[in-house]
Order: structure tokens, then C-alpha cells, then sequence
């Protein structure tokens, strides 16, 4: 395996592809591809500073890290959305495409068999999958939806370039079976993101051990305590006084306990 080295990481899917037949993906793919070099192009960033992989309905690429990242996230939000439009425009109704897109940054590796590894290519893959982004897409009544990890964010959005305004990207947490995922997307958060999320989370903790019962909160026996009436006739019905028993009758009764007489005298004292 190669040493990991520094890359933007580019993903993008295609919506309900596997809802198509066999023509239609063809189809799907090529303009996936075609799409996919022009917005890279317009950003300044040819063939021999690029890395791709085919995953069938998506394509991954690897961006040679020197290259510019705001100019790349600049075409993203307003070339991608153009070339969508233009193709989509004389296209079937079974062939309109719709794709969902990650930027990120991280250490990715080669290893023996040509194939890609890393926790930081991992982590894009699965804000690429989360429900969040899945749910603005489908919401949108454009074909594109961008979400950027924390390190673009901060690298990149944050900062206000022109024509990467950071007011248009929120905040939002995706749920994974390695726990929650912080990203950022653009434009406006799925009015059922929530839903979405609470889907997502119970699909996780089914992979997830059960958690162990806590035990019982320990109670401690109250403390003993001594009372001393004078005067009048108090009752007790089927209790415990602690203290010595004087005419008290029914009742388990130890230490000093007295009943009747008046004022402050003590136990054995006469009127």
C-alpha cells in the first residue's frame, strides 16, 4: 500500500439509479461522466491532476491537493446546476438525472489491488449516504444537492469568497454506525430532516448491541429518630415507634417514649 497522501476528495450520485433499466443507466452514466469533467474543467483542474474512480451509479475523484479548493466549490454551485439544466432539458422523464455531491479533504492510500483507503475517503462516503442529503435532494425542485465536510467549511466556506457565500450553508448532523457525522449543506435543511435522521438512527442501533440494564438506585433506610409527646392522647394503629413502650398497647415500641402529663417533666416524675 502506497503512504496516504494529501487529496480533495469529489463524490458525486446519481438519484434512483437502480430504478432504471439497463439503456437508461448507460445513459445515466455517460452524462455522469461528461458532466463531471466540464464542472472540473471549469475550475481549472485537468486529467493529469485527478484521480477516478467508478462506482457504477457515482464517480469518486481524487484531486491533486494543490489545486484550488475555492475554485472548485465556486464551480460546484454554479457550473454543476448549469450543465444539470442543459442535459436534463432534452432528455425522457426516465432519463433525467439528479445527483447528490460531498467535498472533502484527507489522507487516502492505494493499496495492492488499485483500490482506495482511508477514514477520511470513508467519512465523505457516508455523509454522501446520509438521509439528510438523501431528503434535500428529493425536497429541491433543482437537480443538485452539495454538502461539504467540517474542513471545507472551515478552510474554504466560512470565509465568505465571492461566490461561495456562507450564509447559504447549514449545519447538519448525519447519524452513522460510527456515530453522529457533522457536515455542512447548501442551501436550505429538508423540512423532514428529523424524520429522516430518526429513520436512520434506528436502522443503526439495530447493528448495535443492547445496552445492559442499569441496576437499581441503592436506597438507604431512613434515619431513627426519637419523638416526645406531652399531654393529650396520641394513637399509633399499626406502626413501629422506636423507644421504650409506656402505656402504649399494640405497638413495638423501643427507648424512652412519653405520653400524657403536661408542661417539660420527665419520666417519673408525680404532680
Amino acid at each position: 500500500m502506497t503512504d496516504p497522501v494529501s487529496r480533495t476528495i469529489l463524490l458525486l450520485d446519481i438519484e434512483k439509479y437502480s430504478d432504471r433499466d439497463d439503456v437508461e443507466q448507460a445513459y445515466l452514466r455517460r452524462m455522469l461522466y461528461g458532466i463531471t469533467d466540464r464542472v472540473l474543467e471549469s475550475a481549472g483542474i485537468d486529467e493529469t491532476r485527478r484521480l477516478r474512480a467508478d462506482r457504477g451509479d457515482s464517480v469518486m475523484e481524487l484531486i491533486d491537493a494543490g489545486a484550488s479548493m475555492t475554485a472548485l466549490l465556486r464551480a460546484l454551485l454554479t457550473e454543476a446546476p448549469v450543465e444539470l439544466r442543459a442535459v436534463n432539458r432534452t432528455a425522457s422523464k426516465s432519463a433525467q438525472i439528479r445527483l447528490r455531491a460531498v467535498l472533502a479533504t484527507g489522507y487516502v492510500a492505494i493499496d495492492e489491488l488499485d483500490g482506495w483507503v482511508g477514514s477520511d475517503l470513508n467519512h465523505a462516503c457516508r455523509l454522501l449516504d446520509g438521509a439528510v442529503l438523501r431528503t434535500a435532494l428529493r425536497e429541491r425542485p433543482d437537480d443538485f444537492a452539495l454538502c461539504v465536510s467540517e474542513s471545507v467549511h472551515h478552510g474554504i466556506v466560512q470565509h465568505d469568497y465571492p461566490g461561495i457565500p456562507k450564509d447559504d450553508f447549514h449545519a447538519v448532523t448525519m447519524s452513522s454506525k460510527n456515530g453522529p457525522l457533522r457536515a455542512w449543506l447548501h442551501g436550505p435543511v429538508p423540512q423532514d430532516a428529523d424524520v429522516a435522521e430518526v429513520a436512520e438512527v434506528a436502522e443503526v442501533a439495530e447493528d448495535q448491541p443492547a445496552a445492559a440494564p442499569s441496576p437499581p438506585a441503592a436506597t438507604s433506610s431512613p434515619a431513627s429518630a426519637s419523638v416526645n409527646f406531652f399531654g393529650g392522647s396520641p394513637s399509633f394503629g399499626g406502626s413501629f415507634v422506636n423507644g421504650d413502650q409506656h402505656g402504649v398497647s399494640g405497638g413495638t415500641v423501643h427507648g424512652d417514649v412519653h405520653l400524657g402529663g403536661s408542661g417539660s417533666r420527665g419520666r417519673g416524675e408525680r404532680e
